[in-house]
């Protein structure tokens, strides 16, 4: 069975790929709507022919009348008078819709009874088959005969069989061209949206980079002053984080596995600010289990700078918790720490938190769930995210 789903998002796609106002210039338009008329000529020519059994001269003359009588009915209603009506209140629209159609019919049956008369005042007639005399017996009725009530429900059903093609087609080019117009709208304001993001993430690294350099160098000095083994450690973790955040997070997804070990390299080197009595526990299970996942860059960085800002300040229990879990190309991300209560805390992640919800929602959409909660002296983030490969 086919999926649905995916056969609607490819129209939907190439529905937002054509161009309309460039493939609708005048000159394509004049060519479609002779092309159009041209094929409804041919039909009409050759059931004239087939089915009334006429010749291919009266077949032309009855062709020529009912072509004519639909092409003026048909731009009357869609370029004269459709555009005008709605252009007023509900209240007037809804009025002119409903005379509308009873116009449209009265035009019809009025313009055949002229055709009508004009090749009768030029001496043609159908003299053979199913329809010999027609233009006689309509020529020789009074006008108001003619397009009479009783007349304009008999032919009715005729008259919406003839015309419904025309504007069925019109009608659907005209939502085809509104519904492109909605998602070239939507797809450019997408875009816009990815872009400002991009650029907040640029700031995020262009804010990163001096805050590790500024307290990095400071445990560096230090460990090198000491000549402690930990300094070349601290080198590399520092040289791979600043890889990563200037040039390997470029994109919009990078490899699970090169997120993990940013993540793991920044949680070490804040590790190296706080005391031993500070408890700072990080957990990742799966990471067997990452090969071919891809995520967005510094997506969980917001929180985690975050958990490190406001946690590891309280005097009874001070903590950061983090359990990463990778399972069945889901990504599962839960991090909580204390806080002390202060104005700062109540407004926690501020514009970093905001714009790390904006890129979830644009980049992951129905595929992630993200709960932040204010818990009895501590902040817990739960998110997950189903990755693609």
């Amino acid at each position: 069975m086919p999926n649905t789903t995916t056969t609607s998002g490819y129209f939907l796609d190439k529905l937002v790929s054509l161009n309309f106002d460039q493939f609708f210039t005048k000159r394509n338009r004049v060519l479609m709507h002779i092309c159009m008329w041209l094929g409804f000529s041919i039909l009409l020519f050759l059931s004239y022919v087939i089915g009334y059994h006429l010749v291919y001269f009266d077949a032309i003359l009855l062709t020529f009348r009912m072509a004519a009588v639909n092409i003026i009915v048909f731009y009357m209603l869609f370029y004269l008078l459709l555009p005008k009506i709605f252009s007023g209140n509900k209240t007037r629209i809804i009025i002119l819709l409903l005379t509308l159609f009873p116009l449209s019919i009265f035009v019809w049956m009025a313009a055949t009874y002229f055709f009508s008369l004009f090749y009768y005042t030029l001496g043609l007639e159908i003299t053979f088959g199913e329809l010999k005399g027609v233009i006689k017996m309509s020529a020789e009725q009074t006008f108001l005969e003619a397009v009479s009530l009783k007349r304009m429900l008999s032919q009715t059903i005729i008259i919406i069989s003839l015309l419904s093609p025309f504007c069925f087609a019109k009608i659907l080019v005209e939502i085809t061209r509104l519904y492109n117009k909605k998602f070239q709208i939507q797809k450019e304001k997408t875009a816009l949206e990815i872009q400002n993001i991009q650029i907040e993430k640029d700031f995020l690294k262009a804010q990163l980079n001096p805050h590790f350099l500024f307290n990095t160098l400071n445990n560096l000095y230090g460990l090198t002053v000491k000549k402690d083994n930990l300094a070349p450690e601290l080198i590399l973790n520092l040289s791979d984080i600043m890889s990563y955040t200037l040039y390997e997070s470029n994109t919009d997804i990078v490899r699970l596995e090169k997120e993990l070990d940013f993540i793991k390299n920044y949680i070490a080197l804040e590790k190296m600010r706080y005391a031993d009595d500070k408890d700072i526990q990080v957990n990742i299970e799966g990471e067997n289990q990452t090969a071919g996942l891809f995520i967005a860059p510094l997506l969980t960085f917001t929180f985690i700078e975050n958990a490190f800002k406001y946690g590891l300040k309280s005097t009874k229990k001070a903590f950061v918790k983090l359990d990463i879990k990778i399972e069945n190309n889901t990504f599962w991300f839960s991090l909580e720490n204390d806080f002390e209560e202060s104005p700062a805390v109540n407004n926690f992640g501020g514009i970093g938190v905001e714009n790390s919800r904006k890129r979830l929602e644009l980049l992951y959409s129905n595929h992630y769930k993200l709960e932040i909660k204010k818990q009895d002296l501590s902040f817990k983030v739960d998110l997950k995210i189903v990755l693609r490969k």
